[in-house]
């Protein structure tokens, strides 16, 4: 009997001490889990003044749980706030990328702009080419997408009632209504495909040296064309080379930039 009390004593306190550990792991990841900075810790820190802790959470953030204009927007706000323009500009391209929509992205951005050497002076576009970009920020690719599936149920909810309508008048005027929102599905179909050609295809970067020697050819010795500076947005036209790409401005001038000194929007 002896025995027996012994061995339960010793299984009893075996099971108390490894229940103790478990309380004490389970404490610790807890504890581990509220450290984990959070977006309101982000935003806190910013409001306080404190950019960098503010430029460290955000990047977190976007690096474990995902993009968003939003985060995009706040990330570059506090480069701005510490004078990193051009990585300011940077996460501004990327937010207006997710949500070109957003009066404040818009704002933001052009006003980081103003602050960056170079005078952008773009090619002048057709009238129909600035109507299309003009409507295609006005919404962002997830109300596009809503506005293609409902204008076109309503195109198909009208065309039936066309087949299966008796009075000719009705029966013209729910297939000329068909025709137009029909119509109308396929542009915000176009606009939302659009949209998620620039999310998928990052064929645009922004300068971050603060100036560089834009060349002829794919190499130090190419002949110098023109000097950029940093935030200056580029289209990338080759990406082929190992160590440079072939650039675009907005005014149309081309050349070879350096990879290193441009990351990609």
């Amino acid at each position: 009997m002896k025995k027996i009390i012994t061995v339960l004593f010793a299984i009893a306190s075996v099971l108390a001490v490894r229940a103790q550990d478990t309380e004490g792991m389970a404490m610790i990841a807890q504890d581990s889990i509220q450290t984990v900075p959070t977006l309101a810790d982000a935003d806190s820190a910013y409001i306080h003044g404190d950019y960098l802790t503010a430029i460290s959470i955000y990047e977190s953030i976007i690096e474990t749980q995902g993009v968003s204009a939003t985060l995009y927007m706040n990330l570059g706000n506090a480069w701005y706030k510490t004078d990193e323009i051009a990585k300011a500009i940077l996460n501004y391209e990327r937010a207006y990328i997710l949500d070109p929509s957003d009066p404040d992205v818009q704002f933001n951005l052009e006003l980081a702009r103003t602050k960056t050497v170079d005078n952008v002076n773009p090619m002048n576009e057709l009238f129909f080419v600035v109507w299309f970009k003009k409507l295609l920020a006005a919404l962002d690719i997830n109300q596009w997408a809503l506005i293609t599936v409902a204008v076109f149920l309503l195109a198909v909810v009208l065309f039936a009632m066309f087949l299966f309508s008796k009075k000719m008048a009705a029966k013209k005027i729910s297939f000329s209504l068909s025709v137009i929102f029909f119509v109308f599905s396929i542009l915000s179909f176009i606009f939302a495909t659009s949209q998620l050609g620039s999310i998928r295809n990052r064929d645009t970067a922004v300068i971050m040296s603060p100036s560089v020697t834009v060349k002829s050819t794919p190499s130090d010795s190419g002949t110098d064309l023109f000097i950029i500076h940093e935030g200056r947005k580029v289209r990338i036209l080759d990406s082929s080379m190992k160590e440079w790409v072939e650039i675009r401005l907005e005014d149309g001038n081309t050349g070879w930039v350096p990879v290193k000194v441009m990351e990609i929007i």
